[in-house]
């Protein structure tokens, strides 16, 4: 009896020790599984701040490109360089902080010392290949420079936008040959003046002017002779006339001149000095030395007509009167003179 009841005795002892390690190391497993949990919690949390970041970052980069996109929307509204950049100053105030801003040109002698400068932010405004002009900021913050120097390339954007269409239509306009105004613009711009000369009650002149003996160069000199005379005088005209007036080719070798605010005796004036400087020029075409003279018929507004059409009918009589009465003449319609 003695030996089984110590043998159950040690039975126990044995289970229950085996069931205390058991639960110890039951134990030390949940921990462990605690451990991992918190592990993967932590990696959780972790993996949760980083999509929070980057879903930040995104949000970010989203307002601006909009940002970017509504800038350029706005500035392409325009076709004017101030009103452009009154459009960019507003939108840069929205995004940097800063005292004032200057639209420098290409040759300003203000850069090189506003790059000198450390109250100035300087930046170039590039097109594609031509330098357009430079941002300079004063009492930008280093902080706001790459935002400043993105808006600044949107704002280029928008600027080779506009010169280009400039150039678009300074082509559409223009004679290609001579660089005056092609007929079609001539005419345009002679309803305006006429119209505004009828609001206004003011004098308004035009003359219609020809080469003599163009034939002559073309077939003594080459055509490429006579195109450079062309060019020489138009270019001749449009010196010697003031900058409100309207030079244009009314076609051939013949070119006509719009004269706001000018009556009889002005146009004649203008006319005059015209023939002139263009008698006085020698035009150097190539390996040849060419004189050449001009005739020059005038009307006015409203002496001699109060419709377009015949201010240029009266105008091509006049200037048919001065080629009768020998070339290299002005003559005004209805003066006789000789």
């Amino acid at each position: 009896m003695v030996v089984a009841g110590f043998l159950l005795f040690l039975y126990c002892a044995v289970t229950a020790g085996a069931m205390a390690y058991y639960i110890v190391l039951k134990q030390e497993d949940c921990e462990l599984e605690i451990l991992k949990a918190k592990e993967r919690f932590q990696k959780y949390i972790l993996q949760e701040d980083s999509i929070l970041q980057e879903r930040q970052e995104l949000e970010d980069k989203v307002s601006r490109v909009y940002t970017l996109y509504d800038i350029t929307k706005e500035i392409t509204k325009t076709y004017d360089n101030d009103e452009a950049f009154q459009i960019f100053q507003q939108r840069l105030r929205d995004h940097a902080q800063y005292e004032y801003c200057l639209l420098l040109s290409p040759l300003s002698s203000e850069v090189s010392a506003l790059k000198k400068d450390p109250e100035h932010l300087v930046f170039p405004a590039k097109g594609k290949k031509e330098l357009l002009g430079y941002l300079a900021i004063k009492g930008g913050r280093e902080e706001d420079k790459d935002i400043i120097e993105i808006l600044t390339n949107q704002f280029a954007l928008g600027l080779r936008r506009i010169h280009l269409y400039k150039e678009v239509e300074r082509l559409a306009i223009t004679d290609s040959l001579t660089q005056v105004f092609t007929r079609r613009y001539l005419m345009e711009r002679f309803t305006e003046e006429m119209n505004r000369a009828k609001a206004k009650n003011v004098n308004l002149a035009f003359l219609m002017l020809d080469i003599d003996h163009f034939k002559n160069i073309n077939d003594q000199y080459g055509h490429l002779a006579g195109d450079h005379v062309l060019r020489e005088v138009a270019k001749v005209i449009k010196e010697a006339v003031r900058e409100i007036d309207i030079v244009g080719r009314y076609g051939g070798e013949e070119f006509s001149v719009i004269l706001p605010d000018t009556n009889r005796e002005g146009a004649h004036y203008v006319a005059e000095r015209v023939r002139s400087v263009v008698e006085a020029r020698t035009i150097r075409a190539y390996d040849k030395n060419i004189h050449v003279t001009v005739s020059i018929g005038s009307t006015a507004f409203p002496h001699d007509g109060r419709k377009i059409s015949e201010l240029i009918d009266k105008s091509d009589w006049a200037l048919y009167r001065a080629k009768k009465l020998g070339r290299n003449r002005v003559c005004a319609f209805g003066v006789y003179e000789e």
